[in-house]
């Protein structure tokens, strides 16, 4: 995997899956420093974490006060940054949408790892589904890891 300055996680509202992976991955320690984001495709205004998902991070030892959404723009598309989508329909979106301005990498982030199936959104699931989402995005971010420090 190439080296990038900047990685930036995907999800519909940016509430959920985006940020518990941005906190998981900040947890891990990289072979090179590397700023880790995450943003929403629909974001109207700023929201803070999901209880449920913020729930779950306390739970794992991983405190992220004051998190809101943010809209993914056009500036976070910029060459050396990855963009790890949850969905390859994210992914869709943002090649449709940006796709004048799109100089980034667009992977969807358990295609990225060689796993097959998709992060499920748990949102408005039982505290149990946030919980199963966050074991699974650990999993995945892992292997994310590995890619990472071990370079190309």
């Amino acid at each position: 995997m190439k080296q990038y300055s900047k990685i930036i996680f995907v999800c519909e509202n940016g509430t959920t899956r985006a940020p518990m992976a941005e906190a998981i991955l900040k947890e891990y320690s990289l072979k090179y420093p590397l700023e880790i984001e995450s943003r929403g495709l629909i974001v109207l205004f700023a929201e803070p974490l999901n209880q449920k998902a913020e729930a779950v991070l306390i739970s794992n030892g991983i405190n992220l006060e004051e998190k809101m959404s943010r809209q993914i723009e056009e500036k976070d598309l910029q060459e050396g940054h990855l963009i790890l989508v949850m969905e390859a329909a994210h992914k869709e979106k943002i090649l449709e949408e940006y796709q004048a301005v799109c100089r980034a990498d667009v992977e969807v982030l358990t295609e990225l790892v060689g796993d097959e199936l998709e992060i499920l959104n748990p949102y408005g699931g039982t505290l149990q589904a946030y919980g199963l989402c966050y074991e699974t995005l650990n999993k995945t971010i892992q292997k994310l890891v590995k890619l990472i420090n071990e370079g190309e």
